[in-house]
């Protein structure tokens, strides 16, 4: 473990990934890389289904606020303030120094950070309802409109009722090969 401590720089809300790039830049342009271990924004995975389409969005999982992994001495506090749309470090009093979070709280978010990279899939909203008609959009029954006959959550499946020649198939497929009619 470095003697780095986190800090929670203060930042305007939607502009976390730019200010993360900026304090990057100038912590290496001014050769200053060992004081500065990382900068994290913390996101979390949210997916989003339109038109039938997955698409991954990552959101900010605390707006305006940008962790440093940092060993603040000399000029860094002042060199990561004086970048543009910083507001300041968490923590500190009037003139005095940036308070570094404790073992625990760097844990709890980054642990929410890993967490959610794991997680990124269950806390999609499930779109579809139990006797709702679907169609199959991907694999060998492509085309086919079928009834939901079951919801399981946990493996992000559907049992949909396909008519197949006439008579009626169970096939288990997952919420990404169908779509609502």
């Amino acid at each position: 473990m470095s003697d780095k401590k986190w800090y929670v720089v203060r930042a305007v809300s939607g502009q976390e990934n730019k200010i993360k790039a900026y304090i990057e830049n100038e912590i290496s342009r001014l050769g200053l890389d060992d004081f500065v271990d990382q900068v994290l924004v913390p996101t979390e995975k949210v997916i989003q289904i339109r038109n039938g389409k997955k698409i991954n969005k990552e959101k900010v999982y605390f707006p305006g606020y940008i962790m440093v992994q940092a060993n603040l001495s000399g000029e860094i506090p002042h060199i990561i303030k004086s970048i543009t749309n910083v507001i300041g470090f968490l923590g500190e009093t009037k003139g005095g120094d940036p308070v570094p979070l404790r073992q625990s709280e760097v844990n709890r978010m980054l642990g929410k950070v890993d967490e959610l990279s794991v997680e990124a899939d269950a806390n999609v909203a499930i779109p579809f309802t139990k006797g709702e008609t679907v169609k199959v959009i991907d694999g060998p029954f492509n085309g086919f409109d079928g009834t939901i006959e079951k919801i399981n959550e946990e493996k992000r499946k559907l049992e949909v009722m396909v008519k197949i020649f006439g008579r009626k198939t169970p096939l288990e497929l997952s919420y990404m090969q169908v779509e609502k009619v």
